[in-house]
């Protein structure tokens, strides 16, 4: 009996197609939190269109004094698009990581932890301390502890921009 595309989803499909066997996306505790993480990557969208509005930022008449230069397509890159496109990087950086300690949806919503916990992530653990456990005050406390630590990532972040985030009017030797 042949499987449809509901059953085993289109991926799947395909690599039975050339002959491989299909894979556990969420059924499997070493393959849920990967998953996850791709979902997460496919919703890169927001950052992608921020990162496109800093390319189209970048003057066009530096491309074309590299040019005049003799500069070739890596040294264009590397000197002048993504030193100007460090402060973007920065923000996105920030913004992701932030995005990453809160992530919620994905997990409760397609594996609810599961399995195995292997994608029971920190925003869900308050969420049922919270509301499953009715412990409101160790869930806050556990928030404040996330807080804290996105703090720190972001203060070392903050830390280390200013040896590879360059900013147009900055007087830095």
């Amino acid at each position: 009996m042949a499987l449809s595309f509901a059953d085993v989803g289109l991926i799947n499909m395909m690599l039975e197609g050339i002959g491989l066997q299909g894979v556990n996306w969420f059924g499997d505790p070493g393959n849920a939190l990967f998953t996850i993480t791709l979902l997460r990557l496919w919703q890169f969208g927001s950052a992608m269109v921020i990162f496109l509005a800093a390319l189209q930022s970048v003057d066009n008449s530096l491309y074309e004094a590299a040019a005049i230069d003799g500069a070739g397509k890596w040294k264009t890159f590397f000197f002048i698009t993504l030193p100007l496109i460090t402060p973007v990087i920065f923000f996105n950086l920030i913004m992701q990581t932030v995005q990453a300690f809160q992530e919620f949806n994905g997990p409760y919503i397609i594996t609810d932890g599961g399995p195995l916990k292997s994608t029971y992530l920190l925003p869900l653990y308050i969420y049922d301390e919270a509301f499953k456990n009715f412990r409101m005050g160790y869930a806050s406390a556990i928030a404040w502890v996330m807080f804290a630590i996105i703090m720190v990532l972001t203060l070392i972040a903050f830390w280390s921009s200013r040896h590879w985030v360059y900013y147009a009017g900055d007087k830095r030797s």
